[in-house]
C-alpha cells in the first residue's frame, strides 16, 4: 500500500492499482503513520507527497517488498512444478500390478522429482505420517483429507484348473465349506475376511476353513494359481483370470465391488508433484481394468 501511493502520487492512483477505494488508502496510510510516529505524506488538492521521513521510509522497506515479491514468485513457480520429494503410501496390490511396471516411464518424465514410496496396506494418518498421497482400497475412512475415486474392482473367487481337477469344482457358494480355502486376514481387525456373495439383491455368507492364511495379496493369488486352494481376490489383482490360470468359480455371485481412492491432505491448491502422481497412478490403474 505504501509503495502503491508513492508510486501513483495520489490515493485515487493507488486504490486503483490496487482495487481498494480512496478512503480506504487514505485510513490505512493514517494507521500506518499512527504507527511509526511520524507523517509519511503531504496531502493537497492536487498530489499526495513523501515527507522526508516517508522517503527515507520507503527507501527502507522497498528491498524487502521486492524480497517478498521475488519470494512469492518463487514459491508459485515450485508449485506449479513437478519437482522435489513427493512422499506417498500405496497399497501393495496398486504398487505391484498398476504402479511398478510404469514407475521408470514416471520418473523420467519428472527429472527433478525424487519419489519415497512406502507400501503397505495401512493408512491412518496421512499428515501425521509424512506422506502427500495415499492410495488405498476400501471406502474412505480418513477425516480431514480430500479423496479421489479412481475405480472399483470385482470380488471373485477363483481356483487353479489343477486345484479342480483333484477336487472338483464347487456349483454353488455354500460348497465352499468342503473346500480348501486360502483366507486374507483384515489389516484392521487381523482376522479373515468373511467370504460373501451378492447376486441380484441377495447376499449369502459362506463360513470357509484353510490351513493357509496370507496378508499379502499378491501372494495369495500366486498360491491359488499353484493350486494350493480357492480364493477371493480382488479381479484387479488376479491377471490369471484372463489368461486360464484360474477359473472364476461363480461369475453370477460376484456383484460386490471395492473402491479405490487416492487421498491428498486437504487445501485448496494442491502441488503440482501431488496432481501428477495422481494422474499418474490413475491412468495406470485404467490400464488394468
Amino acid at each position: 500500500m505504501l509503495a502503491a501511493v508513492v508510486e501513483a502520487g495520489s490515493f485515487v492512483g493507488a486504490a486503483r492499482a490496487l482495487g481498494l477505494t480512496q478512503s480506504g488508502i487514505s485510513r490505512a496510510v493514517a494507521r500506518l503513520e499512527e504507527r511509526v510516529g511520524a507523517r509519511l505524506f503531504e496531502r493537497d488538492a492536487r498530489a499526495v507527497t513523501p515527507t522526508d521521513e516517508g522517503r527515507r521510509f520507503y527507501e527502507r522497506v522497498a528491498p524487502l517488498l521486492a524480497d517478498l515479491d521475488d519470494a512469492v514468485t518463487d514459491v508459485g513457480r515450485a508449485a506449479g512444478a513437478v519437482r522435489g520429494t513427493l512422499r506417498v503410501l500405496v497399497t501393495p496390490l496398486v504398487a505391484h500390478f498398476a504402479i511398478a511396471p510404469r514407475l521408470g516411464g514416471f520418473l523420467a518424465a519428472h527429472p527433478e522429482l525424487s519419489l519415497v514410496m512406502s507400501v503397505r496396506a495401512d493408512a491412518t494418518g496421512l499428515v501425521a505420517d509424512g506422506f502427500d498421497v495415499a492410495v488405498r482400497f476400501g471406502e474412505s475412512t480418513l477425516s480431514g483429507h480430500v479423496a479421489r475415486r479412481l475405480t472399483e474392482t470385482r470380488v471373485v473367487t477363483c481356483a487353479s484348473p489343477d486345484y479342480l481337477a483333484r477336487h472338483g469344482r464347487p456349483k454353488r457358494p455354500q460348497d465352499l465349506s468342503q473346500h480348501e480355502c486360502i483366507q486374507f486376514p483384515d489389516p484392521a481387525t487381523g482376522r479373515p475376511f468373511a467370504w460373501e456373495f451378492q447376486r441380484k439383491g441377495r447376499a449369502v455368507k459362506v463360513r470357509v476353513a484353510g490351513r493357509l492364511t496370507v496378508d499379502d495379496g499378491e501372494t495369495m493369488v500366486a498360491a491359488c494359481e499353484q493350486g494350493h486352494g480357492i480364493a477371493q481376490s480382488l479381479e484387479f489383482a488376479a491377471p490369471g483370470l484372463r489368461d486360464g490360470r484360474l477359473i472364476d468359480l461363480f461369475p453370477d455371485w460376484n456383484k460386490e465391488r471395492f473402491p479405490l481412492y487416492v487421498h491428498m491432505p486437504s487445501r485448496r491448491q494442491q502441488p503440482a508433484k501431488a496432481r501428477a502422481f495422481v494422474d499418474f497412478v490413475a491412468a495406470a490403474v485404467r490400464s488394468r481394468m
